[in-house]
């Protein structure tokens, strides 16, 4: 989300946004497979470089539909938060497939915006803003993608790049619909990333490493 978000705003700086997957965070080369031309029904997971954790890629025919509850578990509280496989089926796949594999455990949530857009960036457990799951896959956009707060979405480093980073709003964001949202904290889940926003960042900073350092433990789904 911050290579993207970075450059656009804040957050149009990279991976929200950005990431080497992500919206917050400087993304990765340019030069990266695409993934057009996929049966219809199908998720086509494309390699990719930047594989921070050695993973199996998801299924192409996805495994998961409706509303699929899943919480991060971390060091400052458990985040509850339901996905909507129905909607975006590739992604919320992806998801639960990385969480099933411990792609996100011990990983740490490396990113917190305070300006312009209100994110908390997690899911590279490299904590760069540039490590992915070594594969990418194509957006789930229908063009009127808002980001209010609780939005559960994916950083991204252009069209097509998504990984395994995402980003939380915390307060009502303005931003291109260029991210796909896959789902929506709950109340008790948005007070937590709340919380972690309140402290800031580092050094009392716009953007970068929030002040009050959040782990992702495990991730529950189900």
């Amino acid at each position: 989300m911050r290579a993207r978000l970075g450059s656009t705003l804040l957050v149009l700086s990279a991976l929200v946004l950005v990431g080497c997957s992500s919206t917050p965070s400087a993304g990765p080369d340019a030069d990266v497979p695409t993934v057009d031309a996929v049966p219809e029904g199908a998720c086509a997971y494309v390699e990719a470089p930047g594989g921070v954790r050695e993973v199996s890629p998801p299924p192409a025919e996805a495994e998961v539909s409706g509303a699929v509850a899943a919480t991060l578990q971390t060091s400052v509280g458990d985040i509850p938060m339901t996905l909507d496989a129905d909607t975006t089926p590739c992604t919320v796949g992806s998801f639960v497939s990385l969480a099933q594999q411990g792609y996100y455990d011990d990983s740490p949530c490396h990113r917190l915006t305070t300006q312009g857009i209100f994110v908390l960036q997690c899911g590279d457990p490299s904590g760069t803003g540039r490590g992915g799951p070594g594969y990418r896959y194509a957006d789930e956009l229908d063009g009127g993608e808002t980001y209010p707060a609780g939005t559960v979405a994916m950083a991204n480093a252009g069209p097509d790049t998504n990984g395994s980073q995402f980003f939380l709003v915390y307060e009502d964001t303005a931003l291109p619909p260029s991210y796909t949202v896959f789902g929506q904290l709950d109340e008790a889940g948005l007070a937590v990333v709340r919380e972690v926003a309140a402290a800031g960042a580092e050094g009392g900073a716009a953007d970068g490493a929030p002040a009050t350092a959040v782990t992702i433990t495990g991730v529950a789904v189900g």
